[in-house]
Formats: C-alpha cells, sequence, structure tokens
C-alpha cells in the first residue's frame, strides 16, 4: 500500500465511523457508535480492484438474545449508511454472537427486508415498530427541552405558547428538530414546541399531561440505554469496543 493510498484509506475510515455514528438503536435512540456496539471497523481490498476500498462492519449486542427485529434494523441501516458513501466499493456488515445473526446477516445482504429474513415467522416489516420509537424518542427530547426551558424560567402554564423559535440554540434543541423531521413533522419557527404524534399543537389544557407521559419516556428510555450499557461491559468487557479515529464520540444531544 502506497502512502497516498494509505492516507485515502484513513480518510474512508473517518468517514464510514461517522456514517455509522448516525445509525441509532431503535429503542435507545443513541448511536450504535457510543453504545459500544461497533466491536471492528476496518477496509479491504475488493476483488475488482481499483481505488474504492471495501467497508467491513462488525456488530455486536448487550446479550444474545438481544431483540431480533431491533437487531436486524440496525445491522440494515448501518449496510445502507455505508453503501452510499463515496469511494466504497463494497460493504460487509454482519452481527456477531446473536442467536438470530444468521438469518440477519443473510438477509440483510440479499436486501430480503425483514419478512424474507424470517419467511413464516416475521408477518410484517418494520415500518410500524420503526415510527413508534421514534415518536418517543421526540417524546424524550421534548422532555429534554422543556426541562431547560423551565430552568431558563418558563411555567408550565405557559408552553402551549412556546413556537420553536423560542427555544435557544442547543444540543437538545437541534436534536428535537431532528427527530420531529424524523417524523415528518414541520420544523417551522412559528411552530408549537408541544404537539402531538401527527405534529397537531397540544390543547392549553393537555399540555402538562403530555410533558408528564414525555417525563416517563425520557426516563424509561435512559434507564434501559444504562441497563444495556452494563450489559455490555458485562458481556465484553470495558474498552473492548472500535472508539473511532481520534476518539470520536457522536452526536451528543
Amino acid at each position: 500500500m502506497t502512502a497516498a493510498a494509505g492516507v485515502s484509506q484513513r480518510t474512508v475510515r473517518e468517514v464510514a465511523w461517522r456514517a455509522l455514528g448516525t445509525v441509532r438503536d431503535p429503542e435507545l435512540d443513541e448511536p450504535i457508535t457510543d453504545l459500544g456496539f461497533v466491536r471492528e471497523l476496518s477496509l479491504f481490498e475488493t476483488e475488482q480492484g481499483g481505488p474504492d476500498s471495501g467497508v467491513r462492519v462488525r456488530l455486536r449486542l448487550p446479550t444474545y438474545f438481544c431483540a431480533p427485529n431491533f437487531a436486524y434494523l440496525m445491522v440494515a441501516d448501518a449496510h445502507d449508511v455505508l453503501r452510499e458513501l463515496p469511494g466504497v466499493a463494497a460493504v460487509d456488515v454482519a452481527l456477531e454472537d446473536h442467536f438470530a445473526a444468521e438469518e440477519i446477516n443473510a438477509g440483510v445482504a440479499a436486501k430480503a427486508g425483514f419478512t424474507g429474513s424470517f419467511p413464516g415467522e416475521a408477518t410484517a416489516e418494520l415500518d410500524e415498530l420503526r415510527r413508534t420509537f421514534q415518536q418517543k424518542a421526540h417524546l424524550a427530547c421534548l422532555d429534554r427541552v422543556y426541562r431547560h426551558l423551565v430552568e431558563q424560567g418558563w411555567k408550565i402554564d405557559g408552553l402551549s405558547q412556546v413556537r420553536l423559535r423560542d427555544v435557544p440554540e442547543s444540543a437538545g434543541r437541534a436534536g428535537l428538530l431532528r427527530r420531529r423531521r424524523d417524523l415528518g413533522l414541520s420544523t417551522d419557527p412559528d411552530d408549537a414546541l408541544v404537539v402531538d404524534d401527527e405534529g397537531r399543537p397540544v390543547a392549553p389544557a393537555e399540555v402538562t399531561r403530555r410533558l408528564r407521559f414525555a417525563k416517563a419516556v425520557r426516563v424509561s428510555v435512559e434507564g434501559n440505554s444504562a441497563f444495556c450499557r452494563g450489559l455490555l461491559t458485562t458481556r465484553y468487557g470495558a474498552g473492548t469496543g472500535e472508539t473511532g479515529p481520534l476518539g470520536d464520540q457522536g452526536e451528543q444531544e
């Protein structure tokens, strides 16, 4: 490998790591790179040769029996984001140490979908499941933004009047807008902050209930995240996964 090729491959690896940082555990709403789910990210030469590299990724999860639908989404999403990168000629993404790894890996590689990966067992694709967890992610982030606004002096009985333009620039605000976009909800500055799952403003009398529910969702998501991190450490030990170029930690929200 020439020095020039080495620089090029390092760049591809950095771009690939950042792309993997956009893949999130659907239940925990955190990047798989931050969660320690990426055991290996490496490059390989393709059979066709040429300047483009192949990207190999190996994923692992906290337990052998993690839900196969969640696992499938992460493997499929990782494959998709890497396949779109410039300079990448081939992608090899595989899940390890999981009871359904063989079916998931083969199905993703063949682009068979979830039902094609589990014929006779899965009865539908995972779009509805994905949307359910996107809604939970939106609620959890709404609670984070709400708590920040309260710290700035807002009262809960006035939050029905808050518009997106009133929310100060922050990682939480950026995360909230991204989650609204994920759901296809408007992010116009004049839109209400507190909306339902379809993007409709919540009536003033219902704001307290909506925010109480948002808090419960956030606590549940964060509790599950801490639990899964502990299980992963127990299973594999601390510091055994990829940390990314220069110790990148992905998106903080």
